[in-house]
């Protein structure tokens, strides 16, 4: 087979990407068949009446292609006789016009590839662009998270209130270094308040989890933490939440790989930074169930050292979050306070799930009377019946640590709460 000239290459590239683009082949099959490639230029307009059988220009140049006579309204003059392509096929010029090539085509061919021009110092180098998704200011506020007050209050004492009042907090002396962590069982709302948190500042919002800093190649690890926190850097004011903090910071000394502790390594040193003028405007949130597996280094003060227990939601919150969920399903005649009671303890998952079963319920026994009903008390009661808290395993497991781990009173508020709850 003889040699196809650049343009000719071009074009069968884009048709390979293409080929449904019925202008785009016929385009190549009229270079072919101007190069004394017929057979290739049949073949090319035969692919191109498969996709478009009655378009009369692919008619023609199968036609044209095969030595037949063409239509009157597209009748060509005779050309003249071809040499053999071995003879007839030029070589590629050094000196190819490719700007003449990509105009003459240009309308044809939509570009491979969309690429910005990189900026003179560097800073827009592929190899610097953000890996993580960092969403811009969200609309959740503190006043969209129901009931809860008494974290609301920790959260505006410890870490809203200094940063809305720079000069009170200046006067006082207070510190912004270090960071909030959120525990607590789970599905209880610590990512939604983190979110939270971030509406009221203002700032973005960075989520990390363990999946997209962990990484089998040794070092790799340790650069996408860093390359964590180089991100909420550039996208300052910038919250960074690091979620699920008993896997990305666990105990080092229950670490038997080396390259987990050295990802430990890695946090410690960005969170040492977090008062640094490079870290202006980037603060830090982690949310974990299990405090007692996060290595002791990372709630040193200066770190993460403002601890806030999230628990299941109280009767404010619950009502909120069955509001929420029942809010465009059809319901009839229901207690919300009955309800509420009758949920006692539940996570706000378990909730979302009481909901979902009695939906379930109305739905299925729809489709067997044949009749749509609405959904009622009954449906919901029997729904949060047969939910088992999630939360209770975890208050099993806390109850120990609460009990014989609680040096320097790291978890008194949750001593307070088993008690409250007689559960200690």
């Amino acid at each position: 087979m003889p040699d196809d000239s650049p343009l000719i290459q071009s074009l069968r590239t884009a048709v390979a990407a293409a080929p449904a683009d019925v202008p785009l082949r016929l385009h190549l099959a009229e270079l072919l068949l101007d190069a004394g490639r017929s057979e290739a230029a049949v073949a090319e307009a035969a692919v191109a009446l498969q996709h478009a059988p009655g378009d009369a220009q692919a008619r023609d140049l199968m036609a044209r292609a095969m030595g037949m006579p063409t239509s009157p309204q597209t009748q060509q003059p005779q050309q003249p006789p071809q040499t053999p392509p071995a003879q007839q096929q030029p070589r590629p010029r050094p000196g190819f016009d490719w700007k003449a090539a990509e105009k003459q085509v240009g309308d044809v061919v939509p570009p491979r590839f969309v690429e910005a021009p990189l900026r003179s110092d560097g800073q827009d180098d592929p190899g610097d662009a953000d890996a993580w998704d960092v969403e811009g200011p969200g609309t959740v506020r503190l006043a969209d998270v129901g009931g809860m007050q008494e974290v609301k209050d920790r959260l505006e004492a410890a870490f809203l209130a200094p940063l809305r009042n720079p000069e009170l907090r200046k006067l006082y002396g207070k510190s912004l270094r270090g960071g909030l962590l959120l525990y607590g069982p789970p599905g209880c709302g610590k990512t939604f308040i983190a979110r939270a948190v971030a509406g009221e500042l203002g700032a973005a919002f960075l989520s990390v989890s363990v999946n997209d800093v962990l990484d089998m190649w040794m070092g790799n690890s340790e650069r996408n933490m860093h390359e964590v926190f180089e991100t909420a850097r550039r996208q300052a004011p910038c919250v960074v939440f690091l979620d699920e903090l008993d896997a990305l910071g666990a105990k080092r000394s229950r670490s038997a790989h080396s390259g987990m502790r050295n990802t430990v390594n890695q946090l410690l040193t960005e969170l040492d930074g977090i008062d640094s003028a490079a870290n202006e405007g980037v603060f830090v949130l982690a949310a974990t169930n299990v405090p007692w597996d996060v290595d002791l280094a990372l709630r040193r003060p200066g770190r993460l050292d403002r601890t806030i227990l999230v628990l299941p939601p109280d009767a404010a919150a619950r009502e909120a979050i069955l509001r929420y969920h029942l809010r465009d399903r059809p319901i009839e005649n229901v207690d919300l306070g009955k309800l509420v009671k009758a949920t006692d303890g539940m996570s706000g998952a378990d909730l979302a799930h009481v909901c979902e079963a009695a939906a379930e319920r109305a739905l299925l026994d729809s489709a067997r009377t044949g009749t749509v009903r609405m959904i009622g008390m009954k449906d919901l009661l029997a729904a949060a019946k047969e939910v088992v808290p999630s939360a209770e395993p975890w208050f099993a497991s806390a109850r120990n640590v609460a009990m014989f781990a609680n040096e320097g009173g790291m978890y008194d508020d949750l001593v307070a709460y088993l008690k409250k709850r007689r559960k200690l």
